[in-house]
């Protein structure tokens, strides 16, 4: 089996509109695929269709090698997941809301409740009633129970929303303890690019609904530009002077009195004495490289390609 999921040609049509269309995406078995996109590109929907909430307008689903289908029912056994925000029989303690689940699962581990609720760290509120957990308790409640049944494929939906930077890292620590340790494939959606780039094996980009792009995190940094980040309080006169006076001709002014130069022949030595002699003060000068943030908006500015 060369994925351990697939969609092909994926399409939801509601009301004429087109949430996704043509989406091809591919998982390969013990990743973390990282879902990216802004709000409202097509991520959740997209989602839905995986985990057979909502049937797709054209296209199909391979889960495991098998086209999913209403009838499921095994194959969906096999996937844990959160899709938008998790929700809970609010009376019922956190305890108590995972054991009903692992009981219409079917699964009876000894000391599987006990060990979900460690990883998230909610033992000591395993007692109390979910109703008076905070937002954040909440989505790592909903993260022990997609993990509680120990599935081969996770699917989460911006698992980190409502949680605190330390919050945040736990949940990075636990994809990377689930996939190394358990052999968890996960693919997990997010808006927030720092909190995929150090976990993801591969990428793919969404924007307005069609896939833009997959591609390893690998062959991002393979090829990574180089470049340097000039700050100036004159941006016109410092163009000048890279143009005329030292003949650049691969750079990019931003806003907030930046300057990307991409010329593999500047040196930041050069650029300081040449700007210097010319009358441009310089306010920061350095050596950077391009980050996942940096090709995703490459992406996100890009016609989209097929599958």
């Amino acid at each position: 089996m060369p994925y351990i999921l697939q969609t092909n040609h994926l399409t939801k049509t509601i009301s004429g509109r087109d949430l996704v269309s043509n989406v091809c995406l591919h998982i390969k078995k013990g990743e973390i695929y990282g879902f990216l996109g802004p709000n409202g590109a097509g991520k959740t929907t997209v989602m839905k269709m995986i985990t057979n909430l909502w049937k797709p307008t054209s296209g199909s689903v391979e889960l495991f090698g098998e086209t999913l289908t209403p009838r499921s029912y095994e194959v969906l056994k096999r996937m844990g997941s959160i899709i938008e925000f998790p929700t809970f029989y609010e009376r019922m303690t956190g305890y108590d809301n995972l054991k009903l689940h692992a009981e219409y699962m079917g699964y009876y581990h000894h000391g599987s409740i006990e060990t979900a609720l460690d990883l998230l760290n909610l033992s000591e509120s395993a007692g109390k009633p979910v109703k008076n957990y905070s937002l954040g308790m909440k989505e790592r409640l909903g993260i022990a129970r997609a993990i509680l049944c120990r599935p081969e494929l996770l699917i989460l939906d911006e698992p980190t929303n409502g949680l605190d930077p330390a919050g945040m890292k736990q949940v990075r620590d636990l994809m990377k303890t689930l996939c190394a340790e358990y052999g968890i494939t996960i693919m997990i959606s997010t808006h927030i690019l720092s909190e995929i780039e150090s976990i993801a094996d591969t990428v793919g980009v969404i924007h307005h609904g069609r896939m833009k792009k997959e591609i390893s995190m690998k062959e991002i940094e393979q090829m990574s530009l180089a470049y340097i980040e000039l700050s100036v309080p004159d941006q016109k006169r410092a163009a000048y002077v890279l143009s005329e006076k030292l003949g650049l001709t691969n750079f990019r002014i931003l806003e907030e009195r930046q300057i990307r130069i991409y010329d593999p022949q500047a040196s930041t030595e050069e650029l300081s004495r040449v700007l210097a002699q010319n009358g441009v003060p310089v306010t920061a000068l350095g050596k950077k490289a391009e980050t996942l943030e940096d090709y995703f908006l490459k992406m996100t500015g890009e016609v989209s390609g097929g599958c």
